[in-house]
């Protein structure tokens, strides 16, 4: 009890400033990885440092020096890791956008609308035979993919969407990226899938589309110009052919039913089904 008579007898207005200052601080780092797969990681670190703190109070030795030496080497990997969101915080510091204090918003609760302007741009793209990849946003943030193309921050409809990827427009020839009700950007660019063994007839629309949900939790529709086929890609798997109502029940299980818990695409990941 004297100890903190001690504290509170020498704590200053400047020490209030201080404390203020390295909060909102925080709490701008905290606005700047929200929406990102840096979420992710700093839940990994966290892990790692509870479980380091555990074992050194336990005694736990050997484990104790593994978990030291992980973490020696991740503060090495870390600046890597956290390129992009570094990167988007100096550009924020420049321009003084760290420094606002605007949350960014969420996406909205209600993806009933969004699941079924989706499906019906996709039978009428698959018609015409106009490729197309939509992405949608579900737990992972892909902020550092909305930010490769063009802000669109515009409500969903089938319209815009089937507009965009008319061929020779300026945006077709890229992902769309949507968050809840809303098509954020166009014309973006995503990786592609690392797995070998996908079928050589696909190309770089339904490569880019496996390639985001491997790398995250998201949702990618994809349309062939070659065949019109409608695909569906999640978690690095690869569903061929659905026709519309099938597109839709599975927009509803995986975007509907993923709010009450994450539910398996299908049972081996990986494999691709015909």
């Amino acid at each position: 009890m004297e100890s903190w008579m001690n504290v509170f007898r020498h704590f200053t207005v400047l020490n209030l400033i201080d404390i203020l200052i390295v909060a909102f601080v925080l709490y701008r780092l905290l606005l700047l990885i929200r929406g990102t797969r840096a979420v992710q990681l700093v839940k990994g670190i966290i892990v790692i440092l509870t479980a380091t703190a555990i074992s050194n109070v336990l005694h736990l030795n050997e484990l104790n020096w593994l978990l030291n030496k992980i973490i020696t080497i991740g503060m090495i990997a870390i600046p890597v890791v956290f390129q992009p969101e570094l990167r988007r915080a100096l550009e924020q510091i420049g321009r003084g956008g760290f420094f606002s204090l605007t949350a960014p918003s969420g996406p909205g609760e209600d993806l009933q609308p969004t699941i079924a302007e989706v499906v019906k741009a996709a039978q009428v793209l698959a018609k015409m035979k106009i490729g197309a990849l939509i992405v949608i946003e579900r737990s992972t943030g892909l902020s550092e993919y909305i930010e490769t193309g063009t802000y669109i921050e515009g409500i969903i409809s089938s319209e815009l969407l089937i507009n965009t990827f008319i061929p020779n427009t300026p945006l077709h020839d890229g992902a769309v990226i949507v968050r809840g009700n809303r098509i954020i950007s166009a014309g973006c660019f995503l990786p592609l899938t690392e797995n070998r063994n996908l079928d050589k007839s696909l190309g770089t629309r339904h490569r880019a589309g496996l390639g985001v949900t491997e790398q995250s939790d998201c949702v990618a529709v994809i349309v062939s110009e070659e065949t019109g086929r409608v695909s569906l890609a999640v978690d690095g798997v690869l569903q061929v052919g659905l026709d519309e109502s099938a597109l839709y029940a599975q927009l509803q299980r995986l975007l509907v039913r993923h709010r009450m818990g994450r539910l398996p695409f299908l049972t081996r990941k990986g494999e691709e089904a015909r």
